[in-house]
């Protein structure tokens, strides 16, 4: 069945999540963060996912930008930086501005030229997603944007998937489901999705019971992947 739909989870997908540390970092007077960052940004993030699977097992859900920020204050505390309200703030304040990855508006414009669907469907609460969306700038090669916040669960539950059926009115076998998270590309497979593992970082795959079909280390071939 030939894909009509690309969804593509936002955080660390779309959007360079390490941008508002790394950004942070270069600002005046912020020479002593300026060590710290590459750690910040790391454990910031790896909180912020575990907080998301703890709160989903849990049944305590709550939105996206307090595990954010709960994220950032064990991450700050970790290396000795919980003090300083100033950075926590700025830090804050620069994940609402994140970039989106270099590759990311041609391959959007691609995608539509092709006739496709697209979409992003993620963990983040619609204003949240609608900030990095606008920053970025890729508002007119988008379709939608759906949230969790729609269904009170984070990913990998499965309703959350469903939320692509429901708005396009299409199947599983007809979407390109595209994540840099191994786990949640490995959950989309699982749920029937044809997935594709961003994987900037070299990891090792997942050991779940689906894995995703392709493997790419970035988004450059998603759409000669979507025409296949």
């Amino acid at each position: 069945m030939p894909i009509t739909t690309c969804v593509f989870d936002a955080y660390g997908t779309l959007f360079d999540v390490a941008a508002a540390a790394r950004n942070a970092a270069r600002e005046p007077g912020r020479e002593t963060f300026a060590r710290h960052w590459p750690a910040i940004a790391e454990k910031w993030r790896l909180k912020q996912l575990q907080y998301t699977w703890l709160r989903a097992v849990m049944g305590t859900h709550t939105g996206f930008w307090q595990v954010t920020q709960d994220g950032l204050d064990w991450a700050m505390e970790s290396e000795g930086l919980e003090g300083d309200a100033d950075l926590r703030e700025r830090l804050l304040q620069l994940y609402w501005e994140l970039e989106a990855y270099p590759e990311v508006p041609a391959m959007l414009h691609a995608l539509k030229d092709a006739g496709l669907n697209t979409a992003i469907l993620s963990n983040g609460a619609p204003d949240m997603l609608d900030g990095a969306v606008k920053s970025a700038g890729i508002g007119d090669v988008l379709d939608d944007v759906l949230s969790v916040e729609s269904v009170g669960i984070f990913k990998p539950a499965r309703v959350v998937y469903d939320l692509v059926g429901a708005r396009f009115g299409c199947a599983p076998e007809e979407v390109l489901f595209v994540s840099s998270n191994g786990w949640d590309a490995s959950a989309a497979a699982g749920y029937g999705f044809a997935t594709a593992w961003v994987n900037r970082a070299g990891d090792p795959m997942d050991r779940l019971p689906a894995s995703p079909e392709t493997v790419l280390s970035d988004l450059t071939g998603i759409p000669a992947l979507a025409r296949a």
